[in-house]
Formats: structure tokens, C-alpha cells, sequence
């Protein structure tokens, strides 16, 4: 069931991590790194003994308890596939998500690993192998407990949200309201023109930062791409895991996308009809963005890592950005080069 208690991550002190960790047996030496991450916090905890953790503090209300579960046992099902993925470690008998003064966290191994070469055109193919790995095993059932990615929920209602919130200047509220709809009509014919797409379940947020990469070693096991945090996991269409690791202009993105599906395919068909979703994605991510930002900024860390958010100049910046997309999205579609 959700966590409906006012919990706050102000309240989550490095003695409440070393005591949560204690309580499911962890014991950690008192060394603690918080690692890079907004939504959660994430800490690499060094061990009494053996090689430090990685432990996840999930945010208070976000997800149910089944919805972390279900995500969880999505990763160990690719696990046993053998498919580079870091999975939440069974502990304390069998259970990967556990509870200690009203949070909720997982452990992990710690993974090291470098960006990917994204411009190099045998990684891409790499990385589309095991992403089409991946959405073989994500097709073969539906999650029960986390949402689609969909117009609705990625693009309507982040967008009510902002204009119902005051986040937005008075001066730019209606050019802001006027633009953002446009974008979700463009968002609207996009999926006409694809029609029915599959939706499966996603690693959701599949960016190079997601992404380590580990050297080819041939005395042992385990070189190339590991994917992590399968937090925003959830159901959605196939090029969601894709058109993020796109970039630069067209021609560009048309043969990074050809050099993706070369390997993809391997394991698993694509609907090319799913291209033209690509920038109707796009343009529901920048929306659905920004309204993560401000559902996020009674959070003390926001507004220091985002200085530059909710500024005159920070909205001017996202209407310009619409715009951009309105234009992209009725512009032909991605075919590989």
C-alpha cells in the first residue's frame, strides 16, 4: 500500500542509514558516500567486511510497496537471462525491499563503469542487443502496480499542474498555456499517425547515464554495458528505450538509430510505426520535466542543484523549446538511414 506519512529526506541523517542498514543485518564501518541522485538518495556505504553497497532511499510516496516490487522482480528476471542489470540483493532472508522508520530502501552491489561511447557505432549495436533483450523479456508480461507512459499522465497533467500551481510568471502564463497545448495537439497526432503500439515494460529512463560501461577484459566475464536504476520502469512503447540515445541533427540521429536497431533486432522485432512517436516523447518529457522539478521544490536539494528553475528566463527558455517541437513533430519520422 502507499506510504501516506509525512516523511521528509531531511529526516533520513547518516545515522538513520547506518541504523536501517544494521536492522536487516548491514553492518556498515560508518563510511558513507551519498551518490548522485535527486529522486532518491542513494549512498555507497562501506562494510565491515567485504566490498561496500550501494543502499537506495526511496522517496516517501512516490511508489507503493508492489510497485517497487514489481520493478524488483522485473530486474531479477533479466537477471537470470544473464542480462547486465543490477538488481535490489536479497537480504534478511528473501526480501529486496525493506523498512525502518517509515522508509523504504533496497540494496545493491556496487557497479563501476564509464559512460559509453555513444558516437562509436559497434556500441550503440551493443547496447541495442541488450536493450532488445530486455524488451523481449519486458513483453512477456504487463506491470499491475506502475503506470503507462501516455499522453495523460506524462503530458495533461504535468501540465495542470504547473498552471494550477503558480509556478509560472503572470506575463508568461498565457503564452505558456496557449504553446503547451499546441505541443499536446502535436503529441495527439503523432500517436494518431503510429496508431496501436505495443506497450511493454521499460527500463524508462534508458539515457547514456544509465548506462556504465565496463572494458572487455577476455580473462574474465562481464565487459561491456551494464544498464541501472530501473526506477522509472513502467509500461510504454519500445522507442522509449531508444530515442534517447540519439542525438545531434538528423542524419545523425537516423544513423545512430539504424546502428541501435542493427543489434536490437537480433532479439526482438520493432514496429517502425513507433518512429513517430520519437519527438512526440520528447516533447512529453520536457513537459512532464519541469513539473517533476516543481512537485520537487520543498525538497532542500532542488533548489540548490537547480538554481536556474522557475526564473523568467527558465520559462521563456521551455516556451522557445515547445515551439522547437511543435515544428520537429510534423516533420517526417526517423526512418533508419
Amino acid at each position: 500500500m502507499p506510504i501516506s506519512t509525512p516523511l521528509s529526506f531531511i529526516d533520513l541523517s547518516p545515522d538513520c542509514v547506518l541504523d536501517a542498514l544494521d536492522s536487516i543485518g548491514v553492518r556498515g564501518d560508518g563510511r558513507l558516500l551519498a551518490l548522485n541522485s535527486y529522486e532518491n538518495r542513494v549512498y555507497q556505504v562501506g562494510l565491515e567486511e567485504g566490498p561496500p553497497v550501494v543502499a537506495k532511499f526511496y522517496r516517501p510516496a512516490r511508489w507503493s510497496d508492489a510497485a517497487i516490487l514489481e520493478e524488483h522482480a522485473f530486474v531479477h528476471a533479466l537477471v537470470e537471462r544473464e542480462i547486465p542489470v543490477v538488481p535490489a540483493l536479497a537480504v534478511d532472508g528473501d526480501r529486496t525491499l525493506h523498512q525502518f522508520n517509515g522508509f523504504r530502501f533496497a540494496v545493491f552491489a556496487k557497479h563501476g563503469g564509464r559512460a559509453p561511447e555513444l558516437e562509436d557505432r559497434a556500441t550503440l549495436e551493443w547496447i541495442g542487443r541488450f536493450i532488445g533483450r530486455i524488451h523481449a523479456v519486458g513483453a512477456l508480461q504487463s506491470y499491475q502496480h506502475r503506470p503507462t507512459l501516455d499522453i495523460a499522465s506524462f503530458g495533461e497533467e504535468p501540465r495542470d499542474f504547473l498552471l494550477s500551481h503558480d509556478f509560472i510568471p503572470p506575463a508568461l502564463m498565457a503564452t505558456y498555456r496557449s504553446v503547451v497545448e499546441q505541443a499536446l495537439e502535436g503529441v495527439r497526432r503523432c500517436y494518431q499517425r503510429a496508431g496501436e503500439v505495443a506497450m511493454l515494460r521499460l527500463h524508462g529512463d534508458c539515457h547514456g547515464g544509465n548506462v556504465l560501461w565496463n572494458e572487455v577484459d577476455p580473462k574474465r566475464a562481464g565487459g561491456g554495458p551494464h544498464f541501472v536504476d530501473f526506477d522509472d520502469s513502467r509500461m510504454g512503447p519500445a522507442v522509449q528505450d531508444l530515442w534517447m540515445l540519439l542525438s545531434g541533427e538528423r542524419a545523425d540521429m537516423q544513423r545512430q538509430l539504424g546502428d541501435v536497431l542493427a543489434g536490437y533486432e537480433d532479439f526482438c522485432d520493432f514496429d517502425p510505426r513507433q518512429l513517430h512517436l520519437v519527438e512526440a516523447l520528447r516533447t512529453l518529457r520536457l513537459i512532464h520535466y519541469a513539473a517533476w522539478l516543481a512537485r520537487r521544490w520543498d525538497d532542500p536539494a532542488f533548489p540548490l542543484a537547480f538554481p536556474w528553475f522557475n526564473t523568467e528566463r527558465y520559462w521563456q527558455d521551455r516556451i522557445l523549446e515547445l515551439r522547437e517541437q511543435i515544428a520537429l513533430m510534423d516533420e517526417p519520422p526517423l526512418w533508419t538511414a
